[in-house]
């Protein structure tokens, strides 16, 4: 297959096009609107470029693949070249499904799609449903999180390019799982972002954390809400993935009449009819305002879920005993309670940590299904002074009373890449930026952003941020794939299958049911605490019971029902029949310790 080469450069009073094999430019001719076409098509594999006004040859905007990295020429790609071999696959909801966070560059020592495939099997014994890929964009460097990339329909060459994504994808889908990419269009990185050259991709109109947002609603965003929307259809259409989690959407700004997630949610709707096969979008907020997930035609945006960091908050701070920065809400059971049961804590309430009133209540008839909960992930680990794990500091009975939280929960869970056997190895915040400048920026960023946080309390002594551009940073958090056969690592893999696998077959633990979900706390604290919550939770789902014994020693714990049995235990839980006509049945446990009984 070939490709005309087409540009939007609405200001440009010339486009060449850029052919670096021979040296040659070719003029290209206006279209309508600002587009610019060459009469000439291009076979896979040619480089190529776009000169503005006689300016340098630049990597065009829709470019499918940067072999050179992202100062270099594009390249035709033929995705339709490759052989696929999922014809039977027939997609999944990822509502409800139990989801893998996966980075590319960190999961295995190869750091390339081909390596991570290996693992796949893995997935499929601990009983993942959707495997979802941090950013693939390509990005300046070799080694990044990819949440700067820069060439957003380019898969980053060092983790193999985009034919080894196509292959990625199609593995995935011979094991039964589907693929969800983390897409980030709030933003661009700071190197290799030359969409300025060609037109008003972003603007100053409104700004995000990162400077000038992406130009949503100003002169030309129709062509720049394609250049987004075009990109996700053609993720799903040419490279078979199922579902996207979408980055930060809160710095999606957009005064528009109609929203951009909105447009986008539509068009995938569309494609997914046309495919026959479910597509599902996930956002990633910060707003507590469940409208990320109601339906355009009742003015929402149309999300299939949206991320929930205060469950994300309301386990970390009750399991660890931390408060500083946005853990000063949480903490305390009845937080969790809220959490577990509501999916939001902050519905309209004072938020001490931004200090006003954020979110908004839950509507009753929202599904859990419609929250991705966790107890980990990229960000919370990764922007930890020193990128470390729960499982640094937990306890094995308190990292399996945080999958049991999690998993069993009414919400649709996820899992960072290795949480499910506890790994040791940190996760932390690298970089790979080749211009001495940017990378000393980034490096005292770095350090002045945990000046004052209270880490040094929080670690028990002084703290030395590790640098983001030393290779050892990226080196400390690539997986130790020899840790999940050995001691309490192996204990804890078995516990999240066990976890995982009762989720698949107990009907009130699949359900997102919130109305069926309850918790009780035993006994209720009186008074304030700090450090560590140390007592005696009960999740109840339906008929069925999660109980959490967060004390170092024994409990005894009524279950009622009839006959209850144990249908996993974390400790030698067992169950204690009545010692008398009208009694409740009862749950022994050590602790610290969990039993599920139904």
């Amino acid at each position: 297959m070939s490709v005309r080469p087409t540009v939007w450069a609405p200001a440009a009073a010339r486009v060449d096009l850029d052919l670096p094999a021979d040296g040659t430019r070719l003029p290209m001719h206006r279209g309508d609107d600002g587009w610019w076409s060459a009469e000439v098509d291009l076979p896979h594999g040619t480089d190529y470029g776009f000169a503005v006004d006689g300016g340098p040859a630049r990597p065009d905007p829709r470019s499918g693949w940067q072999p050179a990295g992202v100062h270099g020429p594009s390249r035709v790609f033929d995705a339709a070249a490759f052989a696929w071999s999922d014809d039977g696959w027939s997609g999944l909801d990822v509502r409800g499904a139990v989801t893998y966070e996966l980075h590319v560059g960190t999961f295995t020592p190869e750091g390339t799609l081909e390596a991570a495939a290996q693992h796949l099997d893995h997935l499929v014994h601990l009983g993942v449903d959707v495997v979802e890929l941090l950013p693939v964009a390509a990005f300046n460097g070799r080694h990044g999180w990819g949440y700067d990339g820069v060439a957003l329909w380019a898969v980053h060459e060092p983790y193999g390019g985009p034919a080894a994504l196509q292959a990625f994808v199609d593995a995935a889908h011979a094991h039964g799982l589907a693929v969800c990419l983390d897409v980030v269009h709030n933003h661009l990185g700071p190197s290799g972002n030359y969409l300025a050259d060609f037109g008003p991709y972003l603007t100053d109109a409104h700004q995000t954390p990162w400077g000038a947002a992406v130009n949503l609603d100003q002169d030309g965003a129709e062509h720049v809400r394609r250049w987004i929307c075009d990109s996700v259809l053609r993720w799903a259409r040419d490279f078979h993935v199922d579902a996207f989690r979408l980055d930060a959407v809160h710095a999606l700004v957009d005064e528009s009449e109609r929203h951009l997630l909105a447009q986008l949610s539509d068009e995938v709707a569309d494609l997914s009819a046309t495919l026959g096969r479910p597509l599902g979008l996930v956002a990633e907020s910060d707003l507590n305002d469940v409208r990320s997930v109601t339906a355009t035609r009742d003015g929402g945006w149309g999300m299939d879920a949206q991320w929930a960091d205060d469950v994300h908050h309301a386990v970390h701070a009750l399991l660890t005993g931390e408060r500083h920065g946005y853990y000063v809400d949480f903490g305390d059971p009845q937080v969790l309670a809220t959490a577990l049961t509501q999916g939001f804590v902050h519905t309209g309430d004072l938020s001490t940590f931004r200090g006003r009133p954020w979110g908004r209540p839950v509507p009753e008839d929202v599904d859990g299904h419609r929250f991705v909960v966790f107890s980990a992930n990229h960000d919370q680990v990764g922007n930890r002074a020193l990128g470390d794990r729960p499982s640094a500091h937990l306890p094995p009975g308190r990292l399996a009373a945080q999958a049991a939280l999690v998993l069993l929960s009414p919400f649709t869970p996820l899992l960072l890449m290795g949480e499910e056997w506890g790994a040791r190895t940190p996760w932390q915040f690298f970089t790979d930026h080749p211009e001495p400048d940017l990378a000393a920026a980034v490096r005292d960023g770095r350090r002045r952003e945990f000046g004052g946080h209270g880490w040094e309390e929080l670690y028990g002594g002084p703290v030395t941020v590790p640098d983001p551009q030393d290779p050892a940073t990226f080196a400390a958090s690539v997986l130790d794939w020899s840790e999940p056969q050995v001691g309490e690592h192996a204990r804890l893999l078995e516990w999240h299958r066990t976890l995982i696998a009762l989720r698949r077959v107990v009907p009130d633990l699949a359900s997102g049911d919130r109305s069926r979900t309850r918790v009780t706390v035993l006994p209720a604290p009186d008074a304030p605490h700090a450090g560590p919550w140390q007592g005696v939770l009960v999740v109840h789902r339906g008929a069925t019971s999660v109980v959490l014994n967060l004390t170092d020693a024994p409990a005894r714990v009524d279950v009622g029902g009839s006959a209850p049995r144990v249908l996993a235990s974390w400790s030698t839980g067992a169950v204690v029949p009545p010692a008398e006509d009208g009694a409740a049945w009862a749950v022994e446990l050590p602790g610290p310790g969990v039993v599920v009984v139904g």
